[in-house]
């Protein structure tokens, strides 16, 4: 278990990842699902801003 904020590092080393919104999973998934193609709107939102 690794809890961090930098998505760059997570995305290389994490097999799993997992969003959490006002203290609830959101979303979870896998490097590649979370990042390319994500579910929530909360998720969407959080890498439209640190993802340009």
């Amino acid at each position: 278990l690794c809890v961090t904020h930098e998505m760059g590092f997570a995305r290389k080393v994490a097999n799993r990842v997992i969003f959490m919104d006002q203290g609830q999973i959101v979303e979870q998934n896998t490097p590649a699902e979370f990042f390319d193609h994500p579910q929530h709107e909360r998720t969407k939102l959080f890498l439209s801003q640190i993802l340009h």
